[in-house]
């Protein structure tokens, strides 16, 4: 039952922040001109990269923070910012450029391979989302965890490339509205958890700040 919860608890975090309904109006722009097959290879490509690239930032985190000498309680903070500026700009529904900037956005349209740059890094597996699974993992240490959270990141990635390829049909059924609401809502399941990861960091820096009043 306990991972159950945990599961739930990690995966409505990491899907907000990965946000694939937010990323179809991108996908639709940048495929507007392709073939259906086109479109379905470039939403499979992109999602195994989501994949890869969470699971890299799952096993590999710790170690990258140990070689630059970075704490925990650091990186929660730093973390915790990054993803509450995701936040705020998804409450606002604007465009988050942490994700990709518009220049990138306009180079992008001409490439050939979208699918893992710019969709899959920044847009969908960007700081965000590898700042979230790395603390999460900081938070829950164990190996036991490592497989809950991987199992997590492949739901994570099986969405990705279910909103893709339904992208005109949600596009349709939701509209620019629909897509803001749920935009906004997954914005504030963000902040949430910026809110707890930047706490916890300071509570760590800063004993004195965990004790009761």
């Amino acid at each position: 039952m306990l991972e159950l919860e945990e599961y739930i608890k990690l995966l409505a975090g990491l899907l907000s922040v990965v946000d694939p309904i937010g990323a179809i109006p991108f996908f639709i722009s940048l495929t507007e001109h392709r073939s259906s097959g086109e479109r379905r290879r470039i939403a499979c490509v992109c999602s195994m990269s989501v994949a890869a690239v969470l699971l890299v930032a799952l096993m590999g985190g710790q170690s990258m923070l140990k070689l630059f000498g970075i704490g925990i309680p650091s990186f929660q903070i730093a973390g915790g910012i990054v993803v509450l500026l995701m936040g705020i700009s998804m409450v606002k529904a604007s465009h988050d450029r942490s994700r990709n900037t518009p220049q990138e956005r306009v180079e992008s349209v001409d490439k050939e391979a979208i699918a893992v740059v710019p969709m899959a890094i920044p847009l969908l597996s960007g700081p965000g989302a590898m700042s979230a699974v790395i603390v999460y993992h900081n938070l829950n240490p164990s190996l036991g965890y490592e497989v809950l959270a991987a199992c997590v990141i492949a739901t994570v990635a099986l969405a990705v490339l279910l909103c893709l390829l339904m992208a005109e049909k949600i596009a349709d059924l939701l509209g620019t509205t629909g897509i803001n609401v749920i935009t906004r809502v997954f914005g504030l399941i963000i902040l949430s958890i910026a809110v707890e990861f930047i706490t916890k960091g300071l509570a760590a820096v800063f004993p004195v700040l965990g004790r009761p009043a």
